[in-house]
């Protein structure tokens, strides 16, 4: 964990407990389970004080449920005491795979029924918490965040409900725009990216990577992306470029105008290693036909790193172009549900980011700086040069 001296001599606000929805239920245990191990290992003073029992626990998950009744309706539970604890609410709206019986049927929650659920804990804490932290790793709307026309301003209104419910700090994970914060400015909002994440699962998974100038470029799929893009570019000391979406204004396809073609904006890519960052995955036909143009560009091998792997009409597509070649890894994280078939993929990388968040917690908890896990420049710089210095100590036994 990242400047852990300042843990050690800093005093948690209030006991922490975790509010794991069943939507994030297995990443929710690898993060309990990193602050288990985090709190037996440091040397806090807080640790061995009566004042502050409870700090070192085998287990920070509160016991809650939401519950459906037949017709549809829901409610949520607490069954232990959250009296002026400190509360952290994990929530994955995006998992499609929890169901629930109305009337007969079985129904599959979407984003609206977990952003339900989520109130209804609130609702249940009844104000008696010492502070509500929700973390929302995908952020509920977050992709319309904007208003052009007659349309509805969803991940805006949602921020400014659930402050309104008590929320004191909102954590997310690369929002699609993090100004959507200006909603509620007087609220606490932490957007985390999760390049260092990424290179450390690219570079285990592949050792043949050289990252230099002259063997590597970071792309970026759209003009959106492109922050991201040259921060991760500039931290690994490389060059950048963009693909430009070009579309047909005239027409709206399922809410959306259709892109005629992408064109690309940089540097020569021939027998170039490439790495694609976005935020997320979502149908993929995007991606896939960016990397389709790299290849054809005869970019040597392509790299698709997204935060989100969504996958939302499945993985043929994808199992498709890899065997055509037009990619050759694709990693995500595991901040949202993974569908059953996806770690079977031979293309697939898993980013774990439980370790992570379980450090934005405690260190949340802690109230300490959150510039010590924000920018990972450092972590990255290091971890890369750990990795060039094998690369050497490998060929001077050679």
């Amino acid at each position: 964990m990242p400047n852990l001296h300042e843990l050690e001599a800093a005093i948690p606000v209030a006991p922490l407990k975790l509010v794991v929805m069943d939507s994030a239920a297995m990443l929710g245990n690898k993060v309990n389970n990193h602050l288990v191990n985090f709190r037996r290992d440091v040397k806090n003073i807080a640790k061995n004080d009566p004042a502050f029992e409870g700090y070192v626990s085998d287990n920070y998950i509160l016991d809650a449920s939401c519950y459906r009744f037949g017709s549809g309706e829901g409610k949520a539970v607490l069954y232990e005491s959250i009296r002026g604890k400190d509360l952290f609410i994990l929530v994955d709206v995006c998992n499609h795979s929890i169901s629930y019986r109305m009337n007969g049927y079985t129904n599959y929650k979407s984003p609206d029924d977990h952003y339900q659920d989520l109130k209804r804990i609130i609702s249940a804490v009844n104000g008696k918490a010492h502070r509500i932290n929700v973390i929302m790793p995908f952020l509920y709307e977050g992709r319309q965040h904007k208003r052009s026309g007659r349309e509805s301003l969803d991940c805006a209104y949602a921020i400014e409900e659930l402050s309104n419910m008590g929320v004191n700090n909102f954590i997310t994970f690369d929002a699609h725009d993090p100004r959507v914060q200006n909603a509620e400015p007087l609220r606490g909002f932490d957007n985390f990216t999760p390049p260092y994440q990424f290179i450390r699962a690219l570079l285990a998974a592949d050792d043949s990577l050289l990252i230099d100038k002259e063997h590597l470029i970071v792309i970026s799929p759209d003009e959106g992306a492109l922050d991201r893009a040259v921060y991760f570019a500039n931290v690994l000391g490389v060059d950048t470029g963009m693909f430009y979406k070009r579309r047909d204004y005239s027409t709206i396809i399922n809410g959306k105008n259709p892109i005629v073609a992408h064109e690309f904006l940089g540097d020569n890519i021939d027998g170039k290693d490439v790495i694609i960052i976005d935020d997320m995955i979502s149908s993929g036909g995007s991606m896939i036909d960016t990397a389709r143009q790299l290849k054809a560009m005869n970019a040597k091998r392509v790299y698709i790193c997204c935060t989100f792997g969504l996958f939302t009409d499945g993985l043929a597509r994808f199992d498709e172009a890899y065997e055509k070649c037009y990619f050759d890894k694709i990693v995500t994280t595991n901040l949202t549900y993974q569908i059953p078939d996806l770690k079977s993929r031979p293309y697939y990388l898993e980013a774990d980011m439980s370790k992570f968040m379980a450090s934005i917690i405690d260190f949340m908890n802690h109230d300490s700086s959150m510039a010590n896990v924000y920018t990972p420049t450092e972590k990255i710089r290091e971890f890369l040069a750990s990795y060039n210095n094998r690369e050497i100590a490998y060929s001077l036994n050679e």
